[in-house]
């Protein structure tokens, strides 16, 4: 376990997670706004899990999701060094029967905090595409505050950022 809140566990992806990880990129919802396409099978989503080096390379990744009340795995949430621009950037994928019951923003809130707190992270991004309002809003209540317009994949989109001192950069 990384994090816990008052309804999540936090964790570090596992090969067993593979099932639910193709489960929920096979979703064209989940992943509409995302750039990424779905796994062709769940041996590659098992394929991508084994060779996901983030946790042993930087201390840190997505982390998977699972509700306390049972068990269930529910999405991923978690930091990501992107080396192109120099960048620790939040992110969060959940299964739509989650959307809306705020488990996107209590997970993005634990990870904030643990990559200011823990990590010592001076600054956190995040990226969302225009459209994807939903993202937005929980970049927004995680404190999260405008930085600049942002092309995504050809798409219009924003960058959000907070430093530890809780001040815009």
């Amino acid at each position: 376990m990384i994090l816990e809140t008052a309804r999540l566990v936090l964790r570090e992806m596992v090969e067993d997670d593979a099932k639910n990880m193709f489960e929920l990129n096979a979703d064209p919802e989940v992943i509409q706004y995302t750039g990424n396409v779905a796994f062709k099978d769940v041996e590659e989503a098992r394929e991508f899990l084994q060779n996901y080096t983030h946790y042993k390379e930087y201390g840190f990744g997505r982390w998977a999701i699972i509700n306390k009340e049972d068990q269930a795995f529910i999405g991923w949430c978690g930091l990501k060094y992107i080396p192109e621009v120099d960048e620790i950037d939040i992110g969060y994928r959940l299964f739509k029967k989650y959307w809306n019951q705020a488990y996107a923003t209590e997970a993005a809130k634990a990870c904030l905090e643990y990559g200011f707190n823990v990590l010592n992270i001076n600054t956190i991004v995040g990226r969302a595409r225009a459209e994807n309002i939903a993202s937005i809003k929980v970049l927004e209540k995680i404190g999260l505050v405008f930085k600049d317009k942002y092309d995504i994949d050809g798409f219009p989109g924003f960058i959000y950022s907070l430093d530890k001192n809780n001040k815009m950069i």
